[in-house]
This record gives C-alpha cells, structure tokens and sequence, in this order.
C-alpha cells in the first residue's frame, strides 16, 4: 500500500466517522445539538479538519440525509423483492417506510425535514433517485392513468404525513395497522 493509498483510505474512514458521529448525536440529542466544534471534540480531531470535509454543518446533515436515502433505497428493494403481488409488495414497502421513520427518527428528519441542499429529481445525487425509484416501482401497478411520477409522489406525500405526525404523537400509536392498512386500500382501488 503506497502512502498516498494509505492517506486516501484514512480521509475516507474520517469523512465517515463524521458523518456517523453526527448521526449519533442528533438520534440521542437531536439535530440542534450537533454542531461543527461538538463533532470535532467528539471524535477527535480540529475544526479544521471537519472543514476540509465539509463546507459547514448543513453539509454534513445532507450527507446523513444522503445515506439515509441510500439506506431507505436497499430496504425498499429488499421488501419488494421478497414478496409475490404488487399489493403485498406495497404494503410491505409503505410498512417499512413508517418503520423506518420510527426507528431512526433524526435519520429521517435529516433526509426530509431539515433544510439541506439536496433536491430529488434528474440532477439529484444517485441515493435520492434510488429511493425515489424504489417508491416508483412499488406504485407504478396502482397510477392507472395518471403520471407515475406525479402518483408516487403524492403517495409519498401520505406516507411522510403519517411518519411525521406519528413522530409528533398526533396519531393514536394503536392504530397504525388501520391506517397503513386503510392507505394501502386507497391506493390499490382500481
């Protein structure tokens, strides 16, 4: 291994550490308490470095919200492709979207809440598109004639008001089966 290798590798392992430090922080503390000087003191190293990394702390939670994505596109994958009907595989993904939200809730503020500069579409990072492509292909056999798109995307939408309401404890927590359940109906009408 050449030393320029060996440095590459360690920026790399650094670049994640900081991401994975923040992460940590804002589940346990929220995202206000991450800041630039407590993840440096947090793992370690200068300010400075942070910022060799990235440009400002906006930076750093749009690369959580970018794995997050990435993370969000491989369950999605993973659900749609272990089941056998368009509606199972719906409700499985709609399932473990809210899941999701409620597992790693500062994870999904991160990735659709917070004010980053990330925006899905064509230009979006590959992570983005492969989330949305994901909730694409998983509601594409309910669009009818509508624009798939445009269909997901309000799907979507539905799924981000539950996650986020139940976040919030606006939504009764005994009634989530009835309402994915309730969703999943409404979309599969044909």
């Amino acid at each position: 291994m050449t030393a320029q290798t060996r440095r590459e590798r360690q920026r790399a392992e650094r670049h994640q550490l900081i991401i994975d430090t923040a992460r940590e922080i804002a589940e346990t503390q929220g995202w206000e308490a991450v800041t630039v000087r407590r993840l440096a003191d947090a793992i370690e190293y200068s300010q400075p470095v942070l910022y060799s990394h990235f440009a400002n702390r906006d930076a750093i939670v749009a690369a959580v919200a970018e794995q997050g994505c990435a993370e969000l596109a491989v369950q999605a994958r993973r659900l749609r492709e272990a089941t056998d009907t368009p509606e199972r595989a719906l409700t499985a993904v709609a399932g473990g979207y809210l899941e999701f939200a409620r597992r790693s809730p500062a994870l999904y503020d991160a990735m659709f809440v917070q004010q980053v500069d990330l925006k899905f579409g064509p230009e979006a990072p590959q992570a983005l598109r492969d989330a949305f492509a994901e909730l694409v292909a998983v509601f594409a056999p309910f669009a009818g004639d509508a624009d798939v798109e445009t269909f997901t995307e309000v799907a979507w939408s539905a799924l981000h008001g539950l996650a986020t309401l139940d976040h919030d404890g606006r939504l009764r927590p005994n009634f989530r089966d009835q309402r994915l359940s309730l969703l999943v109906g409404h979309w599969t009408r044909r």
